[in-house]
């Protein structure tokens, strides 16, 4: 009697409404480029501005990403999609970070005048609203990985897993960088600056 050999199943992400992930048994399709910039650009702009700091720095940040991934979704091969839009943002953020310290930056003048009418945007005020000021200054204090590593779990809400697809380290570095990370953040906290 022969065996019947069967084709592996292969896991899918679909989406939920509040943009989670859930899984199916089935082919995973590659979303538009408008549903990954609907479903994940708030969620892009809150982990660029936790690593910048800045919120003109983090929607500049938001822009690079999204126009690589529309690059980048024609030769998009189907697997971990969030894995890859996060190792995206990643790099777009340390790309940026080498880029500045290539060239310097001068801050431009402060006009009053220009800033009067200005409001923030909702993004601006929902990255806000979620972080007090002091947590955002401790958390810009952190030494880059560990700063990485806590903020893709405890604000986007990455497993340890999917962070160490991310950022290409093993799992235990991940736990490793995320418990230092959030002792550092306890002492910058704790103790007067």
């Amino acid at each position: 009697m022969r065996r019947q050999v069967r084709e592996p199943r292969r896991r899918a992400w679909s989406l939920t409404p509040s943009g989670r992930r859930g899984e199916t048994v089935a082919e995973e399709s590659v979303p538009t480029w408008e549903e990954v910039a609907h479903r994940y650009g708030r969620k892009i702009y809150n982990f660029a501005y936790r690593l910048t700091g800045n919120p003109d720095d983090a929607a500049d940040l938001v822009q690079e990403v999204l126009i690589r991934v529309r690059r980048g979704l024609e030769g998009y091969e189907p697997g971990s999609f969030e894995g890859w839009l996060w190792r995206i943002t990643r790099n777009a953020f340390l790309d940026d970070v080498r880029k500045k310290k290539r060239r310097g930056e001068a801050p431009l003048p402060d006009d009053d005048h220009l800033a009067a009418g200005t409001s923030p945007s909702p993004d601006e005020v929902l990255a806000t609203v979620r972080l007090s000021d002091d947590v955002q200054a401790a958390l810009l204090k952190l030494p880059y990985e560990f700063r990485e590593s806590v903020v893709l779990c405890d604000v986007v809400g990455l497993t340890y897993e999917e962070i160490a697809g991310v950022i290409d380290v093993p799992v235990g570095t991940v736990r490793s960088r995320i418990h230092r990370g959030r002792k550092l953040l306890r002492d910058l906290l704790t103790w007067p600056v």
